[in-house]
């Protein structure tokens, strides 16, 4: 079912859905700017272009390329240097929301915390013994 929403572009009222973000007007905006880059990508000397060298000569903004990036829209495979901003760090990755060195970071993190959490298990589980010294025979 649609909400009315407020399209964050223009202000203007739109039916939200779920499909997209703005409404129809900025959505054919942002459509007609997509082909604008990807006909700047799609020529031979523009393919390894960076995220600040498309806005400059497009006049995209960042975000939208970032978004189109995370979408699949414009793929990484075939433009090297695209990628959107790591969640933790900023740096430029090309999938899920973090870069292989935070995704690297959080792992050694959780090893330690595993690893941690199984010291203090054993050392629980060796003082539960009870000893008896006055047991008699």
């Amino acid at each position: 079912m649609a909400e009315v929403r407020n399209c964050p572009k223009c202000n203007e009222f739109f039916n939200y859905t779920g499909v997209r973000e703005v409404c129809h007007k900025c959505a054919q905006s942002e459509e007609e700017l997509y082909q604008i880059v990807y006909r700047f990508l799609r020529k031979r000397e523009n393919r390894a272009a960076t995220v600040e060298r498309i806005v400059e000569a497009t006049g995209a903004e960042e975000e939208l390329l970032y978004k189109w990036v995370r979408k699949g829209r414009l793929q990484p495979a075939m433009f090297p240097n695209l990628g959107y901003p790591c969640d933790n760090c900023g740096h430029l990755t090309t999938t899920g929301k973090l870069c292989t060195k935070c995704q690297d970071e959080l792992k050694a993190d959780l090893r330690t915390f595993e690893a941690a959490k199984e010291f203090r298990d054993s050392v629980e589980q060796r003082d539960r013994v009870t000893y008896h010294a006055d047991r008699k025979r």
